[in-house]
């Protein structure tokens, strides 16, 4: 039986430039899709919340935000750090958690990035 992979190791051996084909051909890829978002998100700003990220995702992704967002926060990859209201108007502007890249999460961050003098993988 294969070990499914954690949040935090898809994230680190996952390359600097993901192809849509490589996320299509993993078995998972539409929560891979959101989790990539998530993280993504993370490295662009200093904090955000589903607000920030609900609308940029495909329809398909819809469904695994909550469950991407879960699954970083338990890996320590982005942290809990205050609450804002939310924009979706289902939820009549109850609060929702606003996040940031933890350490763990810059890590893996700083691990993707290309290092001085080694050539990206083509």
């Amino acid at each position: 039986m294969t070990r499914t992979l954690t949040p935090a190791e898809r994230l680190a051996a996952a390359g600097k430039d993901i192809t849509l084909d490589a996320i299509v051909k993993h078995s998972n890829w539409d929560r891979f899709l959101v989790e990539q978002a998530v993280f993504a998100f993370g490295l662009e700003r200093d904090t955000f919340s589903c607000n920030d990220i609900r609308d940029k995702l495909p329809e398909q992704g819809n469904g695994f935000l909550g469950a991407a967002v879960n699954a970083l926060r338990g890996a320590g990859i982005i942290e809990h750090v205050g609450m804002v209201p939310s924009t979706s108007g289902p939820t009549h502007g109850h609060r929702i958690a606003l996040w940031r890249l933890s350490a763990k999460g810059r890590l893996i961050a700083q691990s993707r990035r290309p290092q001085p003098g080694r050539q990206a993988a083509a």
